[in-house]
């Protein structure tokens, strides 16, 4: 049990300094702990602590760059934060694989969020939904009112979708607010909408409003992927089959499945920290979206007539390069300067095929080798160099 109390009044209004001084004290910190607490390395300590509350340091982790990428004839060299061993080599080898055939080929990806409005204590549900229904267009342009700007650049609301569901509280209504959001992740613009259509929604509805929120769950903005693998370059037909089985075992088992999709996310989440876009965001959304009809695989797998595997990956992606700490954090402009991309489709497309890269990477590496393989022989490099 600790000896200290977690209770501490105002922490959030001292300075970086004083909320140091006092966790320091509470917890027996020496002073090389605090000297790397104090590092900000390329922040200023009063950037970090406009970002977030109750900040004391900074964190670090390993930024690199996977290699061999070429994305619908376009080469890409792509940035990746993250700590664990052998993935972005696995993903520089797996890539280099697929150009054999042409690299990745990823579809066009719509720009458009949803923002959903909760109605309850409704006394008509079918009467609610229709009054909702005829005055979509009202409801559309009173969303569109509150962002000139994007509109200006061919953005704004688009559509409305109105979801009547039964609860463990009654009946409700769900107003999905669809609304192109360019090339931003789309949060700001889609809430701020939300809550500007609520009040109207009432009065259509007669009931009461509550969440006004945008859904992780992006089905309106999904990304997706194509790429053939050499059967030879994975390390020939024996492999292909392992990979194939893997991938059935995932179909038919959510223990297994989890771990398949988790593979699939560790370069998709290491490029979107890379880029300052949430990662807790795609993350839930590619689950949840896994989950739709049962949870299942978001990728699949066949071969070709030539014994070769093509890989097929479809996943939600809202990715932004606009606004949040895609401005803000200057890890992220370079990252965008690194891939040299100019708009937030081309982002979820780069970010698709690193994720059917990474998948065919540990595929393979299990039905080949074993994943512990690749993962030892980096940690005993590691070791070596700290040795």
């Amino acid at each position: 049990m600790n000896e200290y109390s977690s209770e501490i009044s105002g922490f959030h209004k001292l300075s970086i300094e004083e909320r140091l001084k006092i966790i320091k004290e509470k917890v027996g910190l020496n002073d090389e702990e605090t000297d790397i607490l104090q590092n900000f390395g390329y922040f200023e300590p009063q950037a970090m602590d406009m970002l977030i509350e109750n900040v004391i340091g900074s964190y670090q982790l390993p930024y690199s760059i996977a290699c061999n990428f070429k994305i619908n004839g376009n080469d890409y060299l792509v940035p990746m934060v993250l700590e664990e061993p052998s993935v972005v080599a696995a993903a520089s080898n797996v890539a280099r694989m697929a150009r054999k055939y042409g690299g990745f080929h990823c579809e066009k990806i719509r720009q458009v969020m949803i923002g959903q409005i909760q109605i309850v204590n409704l006394k008509a549900v079918e009467d609610a939904v229709k009054n909702i229904e005829v005055n979509k267009e009202k409801i559309i342009r009173l969303a569109n009112d509150q962002d000139p700007i994007l509109i200006k650049f061919g953005g704004g609301a688009v559509d409305l979708e109105v979801r009547p569901i039964d609860t463990i509280k009654g009946p409700m209504i769900i107003v999905h607010l669809l609304v192109n959001v360019l090339d931003a992740m789309g949060a700001n613009a889609v809430n701020t909408m939300a809550e500007a259509i609520a009040p109207l929604l009432e009065e259509l509805s007669r009931g009461k409003v509550l969440l006004r929120i945008i859904s992780n769950l992006a089905t309106h903005r999904i990304a997706k992927c194509k790429a053939t693998f050499d059967k030879d370059m994975l390390g020939g037909a024996e492999v292909v089959e392992g990979i194939l089985n893997a991938y059935a075992f995932a179909k038919a088992d959510p223990f297994r499945c989890a771990t398949h999709n988790k593979g699939i996310m560790n370069g998709i989440i290491a490029l979107t920290l890379a880029t300052g876009n949430d990662t807790r965001a795609i993350e839930a959304g590619a689950h949840a979206y896994a989950a739709l009809n049962g949870y299942s695989p978001l990728s699949c797998f066949e071969v070709d007539p030539f014994g070769n595997l093509v890989g097929e990956l479809e996943l939600p992606m809202a990715l932004g390069i606009i606004g949040g700490l895609t401005k803000t954090h200057p890890l992220a402009r370079i990252s965008l300067k690194i891939l040299g991309i100019k708009k937030a489709e081309e982002l979820a497309q780069v970010a698709v095929a690193l994720g059917l890269c990474q998948n065919v990477a540990a595929l393979r590496a299990l039905a080949a080798e074993g994943i512990q393989a690749g993962h030892m022989k980096l940690h005993k490099r590691k070791a070596e160099k700290i040795d």
